[in-house]
């Protein structure tokens, strides 16, 4: 294998030049530049990027951190951020946050560690003053994706859940239902508080009863746990009329579970659930939803770690992004 000096000796320049050449840092002549390139090539050398990344202090590689890499939604993130890592030049490093602060914390000191030029945070437990002294520990900026910021401490790219879950809920009271009931996580993560806390402020607002019989939580966002909770909701046998669920995977679990029970949807029970991931379409009956601009979140991350990266700073230091309903077949007008 060839090494650095096989290609000082070809050329007969030095090793700060050739790494010079290499990084991209540094006067080289041109002539000196393409000879180097075309020694490389010719003993097919490969520069050891971890040792560029101490030498330069920088890696050409962009860090993400998951809460973990399970279901449609992370695996969705996960493709759009590779495509776009590859459409900018760069190599994502990517790592499982675990669904643990401290895991999530560990993540980021490693691709810190790593010489990752920025990292991209996506944390379902991390505090916002956590998040900030994080920020405060490790060398390279982190995007946080998922949380909003306040301005003054950081760069975010957030989703508005509270928005997101007034536009599910108002659609269930516009179609006439008064008994909704709320399926989804306890309320432990900012996802969870804010789903639930902007259910509850809907029903307010249009004087209908917060009763506490009507709130059911499952372990997490996945269809299993939907699924098993909604055979307590179908044993409680309470008079409810919709079912306005936490994430579309928790719907389309209840929703199994209530044909099992023999019920029609959105005959006998109508469902509602936010995402829209694409399996929603293609459950019988197809799921009305609220769509999570997943993609175009992602995009905007790896744009703005492009952009950080070559200007130092964002022109738009915390953006917002809002849900779109999406009416289906899953939920019925009432007379």
């Amino acid at each position: 294998m060839a090494t650095i000096n096989d290609i000082c000796k070809k050329v007969g320049v030095s090793k700060a030049t050739v790494s010079r050449a290499i990084s991209g840092n540094g006067k080289v002549k041109e002539s000196t530049r393409e000879a180097i390139f075309k020694a490389m090539e010719e003993l097919n050398f490969r520069p050891n990027s971890f040792a560029q990344a101490l030498a330069t202090n920088r890696s050409n590689s962009i860090g993400l951190v998951l809460p973990d890499f399970d279901g449609h939604y992370f695996g969705s993130l996960l493709k759009q951020a590779t495509q776009a890592a590859e459409k900018t030049g760069k190599q994502l490093i990517v790592t499982d946050g675990h669904n643990d602060a401290e895991q999530e914390k560990e993540a980021v000191h490693f691709l810190s560690d790593r010489r990752c030029d920025v990292i991209i945070l996506y944390s379902r437990k991390l505090s916002v003053e956590e998040i900030i002294a994080l920020k405060n520990s490790v060398t390279p900026p982190i995007i946080v994706v998922g949380r909003s910021l306040p301005e003054d401490v950081g760069y975010s790219i957030s989703f508005d859940h509270s928005q997101a879950s007034i536009l599910a809920v108002e659609h269930l009271i516009s179609q006439g239902h008064k008994r909704i009931a709320y399926l989804g996580p306890h309320r432990k993560t900012p996802t969870t508080k804010l789903r639930f806390s902007a259910y509850q402020q809907t029903l307010e607002k249009h004087g209908l009863e917060l009763n506490e019989d009507l709130h059911f939580y499952c372990e997490n966002f996945k269809l299993k746990h939907g699924y098993e909770k909604a055979k307590d909701m179908i044993a409680a046998d309470l008079p409810i009329t919709a079912i306005f669920a936490a994430s579309d995977d928790i719907a389309i679990g209840a929703m199994k579970a209530f044909r099992e029970a023999g019920y029609q949807i959105p005959e006998d029970i109508s469902v509602i659930g936010i995402d829209n991931e694409e399996v929603s379409t293609y459950v019988i009956p197809a799921l009305t939803t609220v769509d999570l601009p997943i993609q175009e979140m992602t995009r905007q991350a790896l744009a703005s770690a492009q952009e950080l990266l070559e200007k130092k700073e964002l022109s738009n230091r915390s953006q917002t992004f809002s849900g779109r309903l999406i009416q289906r077949e899953s939920v019925k007008k009432l007379n």
